[in-house]
């Protein structure tokens, strides 16, 4: 695919698709509107088939990453990686504590590095709220929805996870489990770890089954040295639960020799769910019961997402990607 192409498709002159490529103003809104008909239906991509384009590149796309053990992000991180590769883009990779300010180091990055667009993996929307203003670069942010802060260059790709969290508690149920405690994240409001807490609460009541918060949900970082003592905190102080639903696969790693070292067998003793559905879960064993995100989606639609908005006047798009609940080994039965 080509610019003369991109012509023919259009029904413009090739200077008319060379100017609304460039962002020119001497363009009409209408042949500006369908010439980014045509740029978007074929994914026309200027870095890797305009030379000239390729030329005026000056600086890389930075990659921000949360936390440095959620295995997740390192799956996203590789297929993003590859594609970048692919469209002759370089990445620069940056990762944060879990606790560190993305936003603040993301606006330092744009003084002292000059990226030409920012992915975002994992992300707190208080930060972003309060600072985001400051950014001029196209963003993506993964596994976190920018929806409603409603900025022209934040652009962001999410799992449903209070329908994917709520479809656990029914799936729990199902199997007779009515003691179910939740493992992982906080309880700020603008964390996935929120959104996921909120569904499970949906789907207690849905259930008519009462949620002690103080009895059943122990917060704890994505890391299993944390979601290790977090889970030994839990079962210690309730001993009636039958199952765990760990906000991420790595802390259900860290709950599953939790329960080994208190005696509990998974899952005859206690049932688990994780979240995210990484390789490894299905190598231990059990095979962990899981919500599987599509790392694959997520890695495709956000290069694409950036590498349109680095070079076209694109809006922000937000968009939700489907996920899986994988019904596994780790999930008993119960009477």
């Amino acid at each position: 695919m080509t610019i003369k192409d991109i012509a023919r498709l259009s029904g413009y002159g090739i200077g008319t698709v060379s100017r609304v490529i460039n962002n020119h103003p001497d363009v009409s809104d209408k042949a500006r509107q369908r010439i980014m008909e045509v740029i978007e239906e074929t994914n026309f991509q200027p870095n890797s088939n305009a030379k000239h384009l390729k030329m005026r590149a000056v600086s890389s796309i930075a990659i921000i990453i949360k936390g440095n053990q959620n295995i997740l992000f390192n799956a996203i991180l590789e297929q993003i990686q590859q594609r970048l590769l692919a469209n002759d883009e370089e990445a620069v990779v940056s990762y944060l504590d879990e606790d560190a300010n993305e936003v603040s180091y993301a606006m330092s990055l744009c003084r002292e590095k000059n990226p030409k667009g920012i992915f975002f993996l994992g992300g707190d929307l208080e930060y972003f709220e309060k600072d985001f203003k400051y950014i001029p670069v196209p963003c993506v942010l993964l596994t976190n929805s920018g929806k409603d802060l409603k900025f022209t260059n934040l652009s962001s790709l999410t799992t449903d996870d209070a329908a994917a969290s709520e479809a656990v508690i029914d799936y729990l149920v199902d199997q007779g489990h009515t003691h179910i405690g939740i493992l992982g994240g906080n309880l700020s409001d603008t964390q996935v770890s929120y959104k996921r807490l909120t569904g499970c609460i949906a789907g207690f009541k849905k259930h008519h089954l009462d949620f002690q918060q103080d009895l059943q949900y122990e917060p704890c970082h994505y890391s299993v040295e944390e979601s290790y003592e977090a889970a030994l905190r839990l079962l210690k102080r309730n001993s009636s639960l039958t199952a765990i639903f760990a906000f991420g696969d790595i802390i259900a790693f860290g709950a599953m020799r939790a329960s080994f070292d208190l005696g509990k067998r998974i899952p005859e003793d206690i049932s688990l769910v994780g979240y995210d559905g990484i390789d490894l879960s299905r190598f231990f064993v059990p095979r962990l019961t899981t919500v599987r995100q599509d790392t694959a989606q997520m890695a495709k639609q956000g290069v694409d997402l950036m590498l349109q908005r680095i070079h076209y006047p694109y809006k922000a798009v937000h968009k939700v990607i489907p996920y899986e609940l994988i019904k596994s080994e780790s999930v008993k039965k119960i009477n």
